[in-house]
């Protein structure tokens, strides 16, 4: 046989383990015994000292120079002690958190996040062999930032709305800027108000008593509001004898006085600014408006007066016409046609307060030395207002003149209020030039300006053409209507001469 080797060879036979199952002592051993592996500095032969063992042992072979020990016996395991280890103190980890749940509330280890923060912030400051710690921002769950000024609420008062927070000195008023503090606001999207800053934006305010306007019965605003104006009142002031201006319909204010005039109208302070009063003043406009005629190519052969009249002695000519279609509910021009006798205006009132008194009359008499006798105008009426009542009034002159006679309404005053307008568009509009297709005359009309006319005049113009666009009478609104649309279609002249042969507007 062989001399065996110097070396000592570690033969170990196959050993076969059942079931793991070990008990709570085994596992807690095991686990110091892991503990005390960690912590050495030095681990022990593992190579020598025979521990002792549970299977048989083979003889020591004496007399040779070679020793077989007996070797350890090994599992079926064929993994690292490492592995075997690791997975050893999971084991002792999961018992130990097993345990721990047993205990007592009082008893329990506790995890803390800020505890943990705490401890991470400790740890880096006492171990220098670590790189200095830089916590990213950390937001407490109290954290809270002001939606008016974007800064940290911190720990003072905050006021928590529309799912933000305020500091109580932001939370301010969108509309005066100044802190709200009352319990209840007003809201308009996002934007907060006090309660009476939004209701003097939103609620409307009555222009002549300037109170909010109040509800009706069923709860909702109501009011009233120019056409023209937008002019907002309370509808309580058609009815209190709040006084209305004759010429551009405006209801008085309460913190302004309107000029009354000797005949019981009223007269607000921007038509009195260009208001005509007797019938010397108005001659210059009333020869203009001719000569705007003759430029149309409608010149009126025979001198016709005219004279200013107050309200009564213009009804009481209404009532001696025979013929004519009145404007109602008030008229404010005719062309006579009858002998009568007129008291008209000689002399100007003057300003007594907010009262035109002083007014000198003068009965005259009219004879007929043609088909009209006179033409007739309200007195008192600003010189835009005035100039479309003698436009359209000349035009009933020119009618008869010319010869046109039996008119019904519709055509007479419809062709009578489409000069008016004309008239007025050539005034408000100075670059107006309206061109019937047959006539190459101007409209234009500058012997009748007075130099240049101010806003506020304009304004009433436009407000005087409005009038005559959008009124509501079969005669002088539809009539205008459809003159006007065959006047924009065919000419003037054209229109006239249809006119003068059917009777009728040309289709």
């Amino acid at each position: 046989m062989a001399p065996p080797s110097s070396s000592i060879n570690h033969i170990s036979n196959p050993c076969v383990y059942g079931d793991f199952v070990s008990s709570y002592a085994e596992r807690k051993s095991r686990f110091m015994k892991w503990l005390s592996k960690l912590f050495k500095s030095t681990g022990s032969n593992r190579g020598g000292g025979g521990g002792s063992t549970s299977g048989r042992h083979h003889p020591q072979i004496l007399g040779e120079e070679s020793m077989v020990w007996p070797a350890p016996r090994r599992s079926l395991d064929d993994r690292s002690r490492a592995d075997r280890e690791k997975e050893e103190l999971d084991q002792a980890i999961a018992l130990s958190l097993a345990e721990d749940l047993k205990r007592p509330n009082g008893q329990r280890w506790r995890s803390n996040t800020d505890e943990d923060y705490a401890w991470a912030l400790q740890d880096s400051q006492l171990n220098p062999s670590y790189p200095p710690y830089d916590p990213s921002h950390y937001y407490p769950r109290s954290y809270k930032v002001c939606g008016g000024c974007n800064c940290d609420i911190g720990y003072g008062n905050y006021l928590g709305c529309m799912g933000t927070y305020f500091h109580p000195n932001c939370f301010r008023c969108r509309s005066c800027g100044y802190p709200i503090t009352e319990h209840e606001f007003s809201l308009s999207g996002k934007d907060p108000y006090h309660k009476s800053c939004f209701k003097e934006l939103t609620h409307p305010k009555c222009e002549v008593c300037h109170q909010y306007i109040p509800t009706n019965g069923a709860g909702l605003i109501e009011y009233r509001c120019h056409p023209f104006w937008a002019q907002k009142y309370c509808p309580s002031h058609e009815h209190d004898h709040t006084s209305r201006c004759c010429s551009c319909e405006r209801l008085e204010s309460w913190n302004t006085r309107y000029y009354s005039l000797e005949d019981g109208r009223s007269l607000c302070l921007e038509c009195m600014e260009s208001a005509i009063m007797d019938t010397g003043d108005c001659q210059p406009l009333y020869h203009a408006i001719r000569d705007y005629y003759e430029g149309m190519n409608m010149k009126l052969d025979q001198q016709i007066p005219m004279l200013l009249v107050e309200r009564q002695a213009l009804n009481e000519a209404i009532v001696g016409e025979k013929n004519g279609y009145h404007h109602m509910p008030e008229t404010r021009g005719l062309c006579l046609s009858e002998e009568q006798t007129v008291t008209s205006i000689l002399r100007r009132p003057r300003i007594g307060g907010n009262r035109l008194v002083g007014m000198r009359t003068q009965p005259q008499k009219l004879t007929r030395k043609c088909e009209v006798t006179a033409i007739l105008v309200l007195y008192g009426l600003p010189r835009l207002l005035t100039g479309a009542i003698l436009a359209h009034e000349l035009m009933h002159g020119w009618l008869r003149l010319k010869g046109y006679r039996n008119l019904n309404p519709e055509v007479e005053e419809g062709i009578c209020q489409v000069l008016s307008y004309m008239w007025l568009e050539s005034e408000v509009l100075p670059d107006y030039r309206n061109m019937p297709s047959t006539s190459s005359a101007s409209t234009s009309s500058s012997s009748s300006k007075k130099g240049g006319k101010s806003e506020v005049e304009k304004k009433l113009g436009e407000f005087f053409m409005h009038q005559i666009a959008h009124d509501a009478s079969p005669a002088y609104g539809q009539g205008f209507r459809t003159a006007n649309a065959a006047v924009n279609k065919y000419g003037l002249r054209r229109t006239l001469e249809h006119i003068r042969l059917t009777g009728n507007f040309p289709l």
